[in-house]
């Protein structure tokens, strides 16, 4: 058997390279490991990721305190919706999804910085892969590991799907190693146990706190959200005023054209006139030659 170690240290190296250098250097590293055929083999069977889980695996690396505390309000949130009634639990569940949205945008723009264009859809399937994190610790600690290969569901995810859409089974449990752009890692949120009211007390603040904690992740992006929503508005707006202007133009350019087909037809119509009029002057040019021979004789 393979060791463990070894190839999670590989597999850690090679997710976090740019998307479109996986599949080079896994084969480049395999070749190199030649002479362990085992670790080369599985070192070679391993599945380059979908985009989504890219970026989820990108924004990993890049935010891991980020990601440790989506994770953290997620348990929070379960641990608090025991006892909680309808209007709460919709209150609690508007926030989480405020929060992966939020880190979503964030996770978005880092794939930006490296060249990647994040299509809508895609968005959407790194967005599901959080969530699927905040509801589900078996997909938190995939998503941790940052060896995603596949996006993860939020809904009707088993151990044995999550364990398909990672690089290793091993690799539920480690974590990706940080690469730039750490934060300090929030304060972990503790309950101490309690009975009865104290119990549900505590809960209320777990909750609280982790709500807290939602909020300041969606106010840090709302600036951004602000610029973008502000620019993509202006560039709307110009599009329109230049979509105006080529219509207009379009109008002119038409306007411009039946008025030369019209010239056109009076300069045909002109040259005939002009033709018919010379004919006409060098018969009477010749009609009044004649009549002066004429006088000229008689004289």
């Amino acid at each position: 058997m393979t060791d463990s170690p070894d190839l999670l240290a590989l597999a850690d190296e090679l997710y976090a390279l740019p998307l479109e250098e996986f599949t080079p250097a896994r084969d480049a590293k395999a070749k190199e490991l030649k002479a362990e055929k085992e670790l080369a083999a599985a070192v070679k069977k391993l599945k380059k990721p979908s985009v989504a889980a890219w970026v989820v695996n990108l924004f990993v690396r890049r935010e891991a305190a980020q990601v440790d505390q989506v994770i953290a309000v997620g348990q929070a949130l379960r641990d608090a919706q025991e006892g909680m009634d309808g209007a709460e639990l919709r209150a609690l569940t508007k926030q989480r999804r405020q929060l992966t949205s939020a880190v979503t945008q964030q996770a978005r723009a880092l794939a930006k910085d490296e060249g990647v264009k994040v299509t809508q859809a895609v968005a959407d399937q790194v967005e599901a892969s959080l969530t699927a994190a905040m509801l589900d610790p078996e997909c938190a600690r995939a998503v941790r590991s940052g060896l995603l290969t596949a996006a993860l569901s939020s809904t009707g995810v088993d151990s044995g799907d999550v364990a398909a859409a990672v690089a290793l089974p091993e690799a539920l449990g480690f974590a990706a190693t940080p690469t730039s752009g750490e934060k300090p890692a929030p304060p972990e949120l503790h309950v101490v146990p309690g009975d009865g009211d104290d119990a549900a007390a505590r809960k209320r603040e777990k909750a609280e706190t982790a709500l807290a904690a939602a909020q300041e992740t969606v106010d840090e992006t709302e600036s951004a959200l602000t610029e973008a929503s502000q620019a993509a508005e202006e560039l709307q707006a110009r599009s329109l005023q230049l979509q105006s202007e080529i219509d207009e133009l379009r109008r002119k350019l038409s306007e411009l054209e039946s008025s030369a087909e019209e010239t056109d037809e009076e300069l045909d119509e002109a040259e005939e006139t002009r033709t018919e009029a010379a004919a006409a002057h060098s018969v009477a040019v010749k009609t009044r030659d004649a009549a002066q021979k004429a006088l000229d004789k008689l004289s």
